[in-house]
């Protein structure tokens, strides 16, 4: 018997021995997967290997580079109209300066490995904590390269940061997570959202400051800070958008409107293009009413529920826009990977076809985008496709998102009744 205790205790040890060395294996492989993806995507954007289609990297090199200059003066570009973005996208165009010994161009590649390192840094530490899993992790590190070398050509990056950290904070520290939503929002609005799954008073106290402490001084501060919403209000139909596609099939019949860059994006102009631009605000609206509703009736939290809330708010608000612009999966990408991160979430369906239009936009964007410009079949069918595959991934995400947390009236009305006692079961079963 006392071999045999030993013999399981050796077990037992053999065990707990190899679970750090399995562990140790797979952040290994992690690391590896990373730097190999990501080397890639280096070579991409330094232009080390080329990919067809327009030069993406265009937008640091050109437009970048010459707000950062505007900005340097202590100005907002006033005169741009393609500046549309809050007034805290400054701090986001200048950061480059932090690196001095390094031209803008390049400072600006290497700020977005840095931020594409600290979500994969966020989703490790928090993947391996009990209750969590590493599958975010993966996620993000195969999903970031399927976009191609937009990833790191745009800062959405930055923000996505901000958006992933923000939701792991949710759970124990509501502020700091409102904190950063509030944060987020002034870089680029969309991490507003975030804080549809937060219930905490003081995550949406803590927004509010910290949105409205950075208006403040960046309104004083420099001139122009509000210009970038006038400038969103007068954009119309892209054509990579859910809407351009009736006017890319009717371009086929004889529809006389033109494709021309405006307000900073290849967009459709002509008849009825103010009608589907219209709709799809409509769409919008109607997709923030739902979630007002679903917030109204929401009840069954789980650890899991701020970020699937957050991540099917990004969705309707993506699907549904007038420009879904290739950057835009990025933020998809980044809070599909927190999802993942948490067991109970019901997001891991939607995640995989928003990682499947992820590749299909870096084929319609940039290595097919002449043929989207000129709506040419093979052109439409892929971005039919990743676009079908962004409606197909809201309404799963919408319909799971509901099931998950608004309880069913049958279980609602049993919760209405008292509970039996023993003494109740017996009398009525005699």
């Amino acid at each position: 018997m006392k071999g045999t205790g030993r013999s399981a205790a050796a077990g037992g040890a053999g065990r707990t021995a190899a679970g750090p060395s399995t562990s140790g294996g797979s952040l290994a492989a992690a690391a590896a997967a990373f730097a190999l993806t990501r080397s890639l995507l280096l070579l991409w954007v330094l232009k080390v290997l080329p990919v067809r289609g327009p030069d993406v990297t265009s937008d640091v090199a050109v437009i970048y580079r010459g707000w950062y200059e505007v900005l340097r003066t202590g100005t907002y570009p006033l005169d741009d109209v393609t500046w549309q973005y809050p007034p805290a996208a400054a701090l986001a165009i200048l950061s480059p300066g932090m690196l001095p010994f390094l031209d803008y161009v390049r400072a600006f590649f290497v700020l977005a490995l840095v931020c594409d390192a600290l979500v994969l840094g966020l989703l490790l530490y928090a993947g391996r904590r009990p209750g969590r899993s590493t599958k975010g992790m993966w996620f993000w590190i195969a999903g970031v390269p399927l976009l191609g070398p937009t990833a790191y050509a745009r800062y959405d990056l930055m923000v996505t940061a901000v958006a992933v950290a923000a939701l792991f904070a949710a759970a124990r520290r509501p502020a700091v997570a409102g904190a950063l939503a509030g944060f987020g929002a002034m870089l680029k609005v969309w991490p507003v959202l975030l804080l549809a799954g937060l219930r905490q008073k003081s995550a949406w106290v803590a927004a509010a400051v910290t949105g409205g402490v950075l208006l403040l001084v960046l309104s004083a501060s420099m001139p122009g800070a509000l210009a970038f919403l006038g400038f969103q209000r007068d954009r119309g139909t892209e054509v990579e958008s859910l809407g351009a596609l009736v006017f890319h099939v009717a371009r086929h019949f004889g529809w006389e409107g033109q494709v021309l860059l405006n307000y900073g994006s290849v967009e459709f102009l002509g008849p009825y293009v103010p009608l589907v631009s219209g709709m799809a605000l409509g769409l919008t609206a109607a997709a923030f009413g739902w979630l007002a509703v679903w917030r109204l009736r929401a009840s069954d939290f789980s650890g899991a529920t701020p970020a699937d809330a957050a991540f099917t708010a990004v969705l309707l608000f993506t699907t549904t826009s007038r420009v879904i612009s290739p950057q835009y999966m990025i933020w998809l990408l980044g809070l599909a990977a927190v999802c993942l991160a948490f067991r109970p979430s019901r997001m891991a369906l939607p995640s995989l076809l928003v990682l499947a239009a992820t590749g299909l936009t870096f084929l319609e964007f940039p290595v097919w985008f002449d043929k989207v410009v000129a709506s040419d079949p093979q052109g439409i069918a892929v971005l039919a496709a990743r676009n079908g595959l962004l409606v197909a991934a809201t309404l799963l995400a919408c319909r799971r998102l509901w099931t998950s947390t608004v309880p069913a009236r049958g279980r609602r009305r049993r919760r209405a009744l008292p509970a039996r006692s023993d003494r109740d079961t017996a009398t009525v079963g005699s």
